[in-house]
């Protein structure tokens, strides 16, 4: 799907003022609050938008601890291990990757204790073959997608793409 320049700097305000109406933006941008709605309907359905719900810190709710489970997978279980991590409310994301392991979890514990009873969990699941655990010290780049954002627009913009009757930035 090709995003254009409007579609970036409507990008750029969701992120940067998520709580704010659809007409502000619509105001902001200096386009109709339909055309707005419109684009904001086709960034969601085809996947570019994929929530718009809070950010939640897991820290905050009580479980500081972050670690990155790789876990080793007996061949052709990938698929029922997938599904019994589900199961897991200590497992923030699970990846299927290539590599020293199959599956890559983020996990997170209330201590280093609770992570230990969250991997020896992990370990008796059927298919697991075996895990390596790396616990996250400190995080240095917060996840953000602005600056991805931004480079698709500048991509957008020089490649001539901007959107139809768009006021200049």
């Amino acid at each position: 799907m090709a995003v254009d320049v409007l579609d970036t700097r409507i990008l750029r305000l969701l992120i940067e003022q998520p709580r704010t109406s659809v007409r502000e933006y619509a105001r902001i941008l200096g386009v109709a609050r339909g055309t707005l709605q419109a684009r904001l309907d086709r960034l969601e359905r085809d996947g570019v938008i994929t929530g718009t719900g809070p950010s939640l810190s897991p820290a905050a709710l009580g479980h500081p601890v972050l670690a990155f489970v790789h876990l080793e997978v007996t061949q052709g279980h990938l698929d029922e291990v997938g599904e019994a991590l589900a199961a897991v409310p200590q497992i923030i994301e699970v990846f299927s990757t290539t590599g020293g392991g199959d599956l890559l979890t983020r996990v997170v514990a209330r201590d280093n204790g609770h992570l230990e009873d969250v991997i020896q969990r992990l370990i008796q699941l059927p298919g697991v073959v075996r895990t390596r655990t790396e616990v996250a010290l400190r995080e240095r780049v917060p996840h953000r997608v602005l600056p991805l954002v931004e480079a698709v627009g500048r991509t957008a913009e020089s490649s001539g793409r901007p959107a139809p009757g768009m006021l200049a930035p």
